[in-house]
């Protein structure tokens, strides 16, 4: 009986050696890595030594940063007419930006606002854009959609030089074809895109909509991420998720109400400027998927449905004509999306106000 007992023990002893052994050992290993990670939440799943994707998932550097003068995005940008070209500036900068009244992230902006500017063009315009970078890195801009000339994709060390902090790059093209498409970083994109820097670009037909809608609106759907009023980067799947949802950089409930009177036709262009699917649904009407990522559909090929589903980079067309009264609710069909740090309402939620 008693050899008995010590052997169990024994075997119990080894095992616990082992797994000591095995903690030490990681540890070690961690601490050679030489990496740390500053003023970052403690659930991240990274591993190895990339020491350019721990800096990504730091918080956004907030000292000395100024309140937005701006209090809403999408203003549109206006330009002057240089021989023969529509000549726009855009300013990359760190803001403030209330997303609820009580509730600032830090933000990098296209001329201080969330979103950037809304570029509106027709299609055959000749354009000219300055971007002047005072961000503390470099970046770029990719016309997202639009059929530029490669030098002008703003891929970085492919297509152009990164614009270094405080110089200028040009980007010059014809704006087609017409439809909704977007700007937005294309260096360090994970960062720079989940902190602010994008913005609507609409290119219009000569001519105009063939459908002549009575209300044209354009819904950028975002996430961002706030801890202890530090400001991170929102990525999925790292442990960092979002914790407070924006449309056109406000959550609900200081989203915009949409005004709207019986029979007047609406068109909503959904733009997925985030980085998570948000199945869009609209309550007490239908709508009409009218264009796909800029693409006009068939009349006899478009979707009657209440619900689509916008993946980052995507945009849709919908259009509908209430026939009633009512506050309607358009919101995000995932329940998470439509909460403020997990408390519901919030997020991606805004009211069409019909009477």
């Amino acid at each position: 009986m008693d050899t008995e007992f010590l052997l169990k023990n024994k075997y119990v002893l080894v095992v616990l050696t082992v797994v000591f052994l095995a903690v030490v050992f990681f540890q070690i290993n961690k601490s050679k890595s030489g990496v740390t990670l500053k003023n970052t939440p403690a659930q991240l799943s990274i591993s190895g030594e990339n020491e350019t994707a721990l800096k990504a998932m730091e918080a956004i550097p907030q000292d000395n940063v100024p309140m937005a003068t701006e209090k809403q995005g999408l203003q549109e940008l206006p330009f002057k007419v240089e021989n023969g070209e529509k000549v726009f500036n855009l300013t990359t900068q760190p803001v403030k930006w209330n997303i609820l009244k009580d509730v600032t992230v830090t933000a990098w902006a296209y001329n201080g606002m969330i979103p950037g500017p809304l570029i509106r063009v027709t299609e055959g315009d000749k354009v000219k854009i300055l971007v002047k970078n005072n961000l503390s890195e470099p970046t770029t801009i990719h016309w997202h959609g639009i059929q530029v000339p490669n030098n002008m994709d703003g891929i970085p060390d492919e297509t152009q030089k990164p614009i270094a902090p405080t110089e200028t790059f040009t980007y010059e093209f014809i704006a087609k074809p017409a439809g909704t498409y977007w700007y937005h970083s294309h260096y360090d994109s994970d960062k720079q895109i989940s902190v602010g820097l994008s913005g609507a670009f609409i290119i219009e037909p000569k001519g105009g909509l063939a459908s002549k809608p009575d209300i044209d609106k354009i819904l950028m759907l975002n996430e961002w991420r706030v801890i202890d009023d530090q400001t991170y980067a929102a990525m999925p799947a790292t442990g960092m998720d979002g914790n407070f949802f924006t449309i056109n950089g406000k959550a609900f409930p200081e989203t915009e109400t949409l005004n709207v009177k019986i029979g007047q036709k609406v068109r909503l262009r959904f733009i997925g400027s985030g980085q998570m699917i948000h199945p869009m649904h609209l309550h007490g009407f239908p709508f009409k998927i009218v264009a796909t990522d800029g693409n006009d559909v068939l009349e006899s090929a478009q979707w009657i449905k209440d619900t689509v589903s916008v993946a980052p980079g995507e945009r849709y067309d919908v259009e509908f004509t209430p026939d009633r009264p009512g506050k309607w609710m358009l919101h995000c069909h995932i329940p998470h999306h439509t909460t403020n740090e997990h408390v519901e309402p919030g997020g991606l939620m805004m009211i069409v106000n019909v009477t």
